[in-house]
């Protein structure tokens, strides 16, 4: 059976002397394997469609359960992350969110959608705003929102130092609930990512970690790029 559809590579692996195993995140069918045939020898035409963050239609092959790409068409390379190493950091802590977050066989077009504009936005302006409005839409698309509104305790809005409950994905007052310590300035930038305010360059990286940990709470899984992410931004870990 032959079939097209819009992807995005999120992981390439190599196989074999000529060949690689891409993970694509698609809009119809969620995250697939499929192989690919002589894309690392030189001047092979679909190499292009091999490379990570390519977001292309791919033409692929399934027989037996097994995937094989036979053409592509370019959307979008994104070839601007590798000019700059801390925007390319930041499209693997996306592309990693989409592998963690989406299993074979799950709806992945909302998900797509979020990590495409996130990978044009960070090839355009780059910035720890962009990567924290994905992975908050991210988490909320797998059924795990985070919010930042009024106290769920007192009904009040929290300000200064205040408390995240990891179980509900949401800030308390100090007084009110006794969580996780967090600070206004990682409030406010929540807030703005999720399109209410604005936030600070420190409250993007305070509200990254936040994210990170809460993200390790929901999936059991790791953000294995973002410490490194953070650290390169000057944050720490």
């Amino acid at each position: 059976m032959e079939f097209k559809t819009d992807a995005l590579v999120i992981r390439s692996a190599d196989y074999g002397e000529n060949d690689k195993i891409v993970t694509l995140l698609t809009a119809d069918k969620g995250k697939i394997s499929a192989a690919m045939k002589g894309v690392k020898k030189a001047g092979a035409k679909l190499k292009f469609a091999s490379q990570p963050f390519c977001f292309a239609e791919y033409v692929i092959v399934s027989r037996g359960g097994r995937n094989t790409v036979t053409g592509a068409s370019l959307h979008d390379g994104f070839f601007a992350l590798r000019e700059d190493i801390t925007s390319l950091c930041a499209a693997a802590v996306v592309a990693e969110a989409c592998d963690l977050l989406l299993y074979e066989g799950m709806a992945g077009g909302k998900l797509l959608v979020e990590a495409v504009r996130c990978l044009g936005m960070l090839c355009e302006q780059g910035g720890a705003a962009a990567l924290l409005s994905f992975l908050l839409s991210a988490l909320s698309l797998a059924g795990y929102p985070l919010s930042a509104g009024n106290c769920p305790v007192c009904g009040g809005t929290p300000r200064g130092r205040m408390s995240f409950d990891m179980a509900g994905g949401v800030f308390c007052c100090k007084a009110c609930f006794d969580g996780v310590p967090a600070s206004e300035a990682t409030y406010r930038s929540v807030r703005a990512a999720c399109g209410e305010g604005e936030g600070s360059e420190d409250g993007n990286l305070r509200a990254l970690r936040l994210v990170g940990a809460y993200f390790r709470e929901k999936t059991d899984a790791e953000l294995r790029s973002l410490p490194q992410y953070l650290a390169m931004l000057g944050g720490s870990v």
